[in-house]
């Protein structure tokens, strides 16, 4: 049996650490172990894409960071309940033409109780900025 500590019901220091290490996983750009954390039946909405199971995840992600560029990631608790989180992210990334990005968004987290997360929900917007307005460097 697959398990993912902390695990829930989480208290505002697991939240916390989930949060972060969501974080650190995501910027590791890495598909093969992003997808880990979350269920074999997974269910994402990202944007207007619905996403079904792990490996799909993985193939989602695959092509995400393909074109999105020098991607960094900030996340930030913005509350949670027993199995349950809503984080709020920023990131930015640039284009194969050099345009950058921010992107901010929210996401609605479920967990199961063996800590995978089961569904995320997130909604996003993308900011085209310059180059010297980055934050994340």
């Amino acid at each position: 049996m697959e398990r993912r500590h902390p695990l829930p019901p989480f208290t505002m220091e697991t939240a916390l650490q989930k949060v972060q290490m969501a974080e650190d996983a995501w910027n590791t750009k890495d598909p093969e172990k992003v997808c880990l954390a979350y269920t074999a039946d997974t269910e994402w909405r990202n944007r207007t894409e619905f996403i079904n199971g792990r490996e799909a995840v993985k193939e989602f992600l695959k092509r995400k960071w393909e074109k999105e560029l020098n991607y960094k990631l900030r996340k930030e608790l913005w509350g949670f309940r027993e199995n349950r989180m809503a984080v709020r992210f920023e990131y930015e990334f640039h284009h194969a033409d050099g345009q950058w990005f921010r992107a901010y968004g929210n996401e609605l987290w479920e967990f199961d109780e063996n800590g995978l997360m089961r569904k995320r929900y997130a909604s996003i917007n993308d900011l085209p900025i310059e180059e010297k307005d980055r934050k994340f460097k």
